[in-house]
């Protein structure tokens, strides 16, 4: 099969989506399929032997204006995407998902000319342009990995202002996403629990919405034996942004005994930001180690190693990669009971602990729970890496897609193409 997979930010370092279209295009391109990656920068990183299309952006999302123009050439400014994309996000609206679709639809015929795609299979930029393509006569399928406004919902919980919510609503594609969405062929998702958030944002019936969950590279993310323990507990993840609950975890910190200590991996912690604030509040941060750079894969599966759990404080994960990598890693898992955490996790008590959500003294019980018992964190760290080994790879992600594309071309009386 000819499969053009689209991500509007291909980088690992941007997220999940990153993360995800990388291990999908190896696996689809080991099962024998044509995959070509069409992407903006970040860009991905790729096998050598998987083709990239890059649709390029203005780049100019939160950049002032004298900073742009140093680093940029400004004759690239001087066409209508560019500019407009300069005009908007002066105001705080993120255009890069629109343009990449308008911009790789200016480019699609040609693509297909060169290429003969069977399925275009869109990595949630859900833009006005996947339409057009659609138009075309290709059948376009998203994955939606949760709905962006359960972000929005999540900024509004903290600060509650009109002129934040103004600026948040500014700053998410929620109508475009929401028009465009219905109209394509077919949408699946990575969890039930976001299968059910978008039904409820997007009006799709949960019916129509196929689950193929995510996998976790386990021969990368494994347990690494003969590292030494220098911290109890581990965060990973953006600390900023509020839906991963780093605050409870914080404060579930300063109900635990002095011993318990705690690292938290993030490259973007601003000096100013919610953990330097917490830190400060419950003087904990002689307990707490901060890791404030990114690092490399190998980097990430030491700083695991170097843990006897992990913690996910998030009040939503459509997934949640943190959790199926500590998990590869040989690590339990103490979660907040909430979006798909609960499906990742399994049964409470076997891989991990799952935990009320917000609720700081349930995780500080939990925590001790896991890490009390001699032994009983080594178990449910094996009890974690075998659930991992048995349910989520990107092997059977990678197939379970490809019966949906294989289904969707049936519906449209297609044929694929041999690759």
């Amino acid at each position: 099969m000819r499969i053009a997979l689209l991500t509007y930010r291909g980088n690992m370092y941007c997220g999940g989506q990153g993360i995800y279209a990388a291990n999908l295009a190896r696996e689809w391109k080991r099962a024998g399929h044509d995959v070509h990656v069409i992407a903006g920068p970040p860009l991905p990183e790729l096998e050598a032997d998987i083709p990239l299309h890059v649709i390029p952006n203005a780049n100019v999302f939160g950049v002032e204006h004298p900073e742009w123009a140093r680093r940029k050439n400004p004759m690239t400014l001087f066409n209508p995407l560019s500019l407009w994309e300069l005009g908007v996000s002066r105001f705080g609206v993120f255009p890069e998902m629109q343009t990449f679709g308008f911009r790789l639809l200016n480019r699609w015929r040609g693509l297909q000319n060169q290429h003969h795609f069977d399925v275009v299979f869109d990595n949630q930029c859900l833009s006005w342009g996947l339409l057009g393509i659609r138009a075309t006569g290709v059948p376009v399928i998203s994955v939606i990995h949760h709905p962006l406004h359960i972000d929005r919902e999540a900024d509004f919980a903290v600060d509650p202002t009109l002129k934040k919510k103004i600026k948040r609503t500014l700053y998410f594609p929620l109508f475009m996403q929401q028009m465009v969405a219905p109209r394509l062929d077919k949408i699946v998702t990575v969890s039930e629990a976001s299968r059910s958030e978008i039904e409820r944002y997007f009006g799709i019936p949960e019916k129509e919405i196929t689950v193929v969950y995510n996998g976790t590279d386990s021969e990368i993310f494994r347990p690494i034996s003969g590292v030494e323990k220098e911290t109890d507990l581990l965060f990973v993840g953006r600390t900023e942004d509020r839906k991963k609950g780093v605050g409870t975890l914080l404060e579930a910190m300063a109900l635990l005994p002095e011993h318990v200590t705690l690292k938290i991996v993030d490259g973007r912690i601003p000096d100013d930001g919610l953990v330097m604030r917490f830190l400060k509040r419950h003087r904990i941060d002689h307990r707490v180690k901060l890791v404030r750079r990114m690092l490399e894969l190998d980097e990430l599966v030491e700083q695991y190693s170097t843990a006897r759990a992990a913690v996910i404080p998030s009040f939503f994960e459509g997934f949640g990669f943190p959790a199926s990598e500590a998990m590869s890693c040989g690590l339990p898992v103490i979660a907040n009971a909430a979006g798909a955490l609960p499906e990742v996790v399994g049964v409470d008590g076997t891989t991990g602990r799952l935990v009320p959500p917000k609720n700081a003294q349930a995780m500080a019980t939990a925590i001790l729970d896991v890490l009390g018992p001699p032994g009983r964190a080594e178990r449910m760290g094996a009890a974690a890496r075998q659930r991992i080994e048995h349910v989520f790879q990107w092997r059977d992600a990678a197939a379970g897609l490809v019966d949906v594309f294989e289904d969707t071309l049936r519906a449209a009386h297609r044929r694929p193409r041999a690759a």
